[in-house]
């Protein structure tokens, strides 16, 4: 009957046209659970609010990420069930993550009449929602529903680019959990990551943009498609970053460059290749203890024509959590003139120890947004997140190619 019920929805959701989505999965819910309501909400750029997926204009209220009930389903990535009891007949909402492969989307909530749904049925509702989640990666390609419900300002265009760009802002394998974010989400200029995985291999870009606007996301664009462009075709990662180094003094003629972090994980026994083209930093959390990688520093993408990159190796161990952060974290003033320094920064790495990776980003910048105090950002900041968990068997001794 499980198998029955899971396969039937998925093939409704497969077949539904990519605007009309949401609407095939409400009506199942509706029908087969008799709903009182069914509500999709999707995280805001900034990840600080859940957005209704609604027709313009929107009816439904956003909701706080932090302080409310489906925020904290988001923030657990586990079903979160709320009893309403009143004058009128009992019901029971259900809160349901919406996720695929780690990479957090949204909620999924619905209301049910009585007072505790079975377990069988939330089993059944997030079986929906994965579903849900799934379909909505594929219809992202040929309807803007699902974005603009992500949006709760407009974008700039240099933004516009930059998500556009992105793989997402989390992910999780056995051997590793990642999270990302960037700000201001809405108008981000030249910063921005990537990551690939393989059977074996973990690739992994962070960048530090030149420049502002619309010419720093083209600068990027050109840079990240050139490093994609390079890993499809097999190159190794000192081709790859070589490749990329090419295409952007080709274009710039050194008027413009692009400092880059290039690593590349070997799965089964945590060493990794790494190209320190520049900026951003890398902060390593081992034990308890938070220090900076020290890495030979190289010259940024497209600074020089025909720059020869050397890869550095590296081990990670499980357990270890690794910190990619621009400079627009470390230059960050308070209104008193201040600057966000690197004992701010170990401080915030540790107080956000016991947040998974999806989460940690969006704490340190919250913390940097209180240390700038009011007022738009001067400049980009990312931190991506990357926990090591290792192969299952716990080797990490493995003399595999990196």
């Amino acid at each position: 009957m499980k198998a029955d019920r899971s396969g039937g929805v998925e093939r409704q959701l497969r077949d539904a046209a990519p605007h009309a989505l949401f609407d095939v999965a409400r009506a199942l819910i509706e029908a087969r659970f008799d709903a009182v309501t069914v509500d999709l909400l999707m995280a805001d750029y900034a990840m600080t609010r859940l957005q209704p997926v609604a027709k313009l204009p929107r009816t439904t209220t956003p909701l706080p990420l932090n302080s409310s009930a489906a925020g904290r389903a988001f923030g657990a990535q586990e079903p979160h069930i709320v009893a309403e009891t009143g004058n009128r007949a009992p019901t029971v909402t259900v809160h349901l993550p919406v996720s695929v492969r780690g990479d957090r989307l949204g909620v999924l909530s619905v209301t049910l009449p009585g007072t505790e749904p079975a377990p069988t049925t939330v089993e059944a509702l997030q079986e929906i929602a994965d579903a849900l989640a799934h379909e909505i990666m594929v219809a992202e390609r040929d309807t803007d529903l699902f974005l603009l419900a992500r949006r709760a300002e407009r974008l700039t265009l240099a933004a516009e680019m930059q998500w556009q760009l992105l793989p997402g802002r989390s992910c999780s394998r056995t051997e590793y959990s990642i999270g990302a974010q960037l700000e201001p989400a809405y108008a981000i200029y030249g910063d921005n990551f990537d990551w690939s995985t393989s059977a074996d291999h973990l690739t992994l870009s962070a960048n530090n943009g030149m420049g502002e606007g619309i010419e720093a996301a083209l600068l990027t664009n050109l840079a990240v498609n050139a490093l994609r462009n390079a890993r499809r075709a097999g190159l190794s990662l000192a081709d790859q970053a070589s490749l990329a180094d090419q295409a952007v003094y080709g274009h710039y003629a050194g008027r413009q460059y692009l400092s880059m972090l290039l690593f590349r994980f070997h799965l089964p026994t945590g060493r990794a290749e790494v190209i320190d083209a520049g900026s951003p930093r890398v902060w390593r959390m081992r034990q308890g203890v938070v220090e900076p990688v020290e890495l030979e520093a190289q010259l940024p993408l497209g600074m020089f024509e025909d720059t020869v990159y050397t890869p550095q190796h590296f081990q990670v161990e499980p357990g270890d959590r690794l910190l990619f952060v621009s400079d627009g974290v470390y230059d960050v003033p308070s209104p008193s003139g201040e600057r966000y320094s690197e004992r701010a920064l170990i401080r915030a790495v540790r107080d956000t120890r016991l947040l998974p990776p999806s989460q940690v980003p969006r704490a340190v910048l919250e913390e940097l947004a209180g240390h700038r105090g009011p007022g738009p950002s001067e400049d980009d900041a990312m931190v991506v997140c990357l926990d090591w968990h290792g192969r299952p068997d716990g080797s990490q001794q493995g003399t595999g190619q990196v």
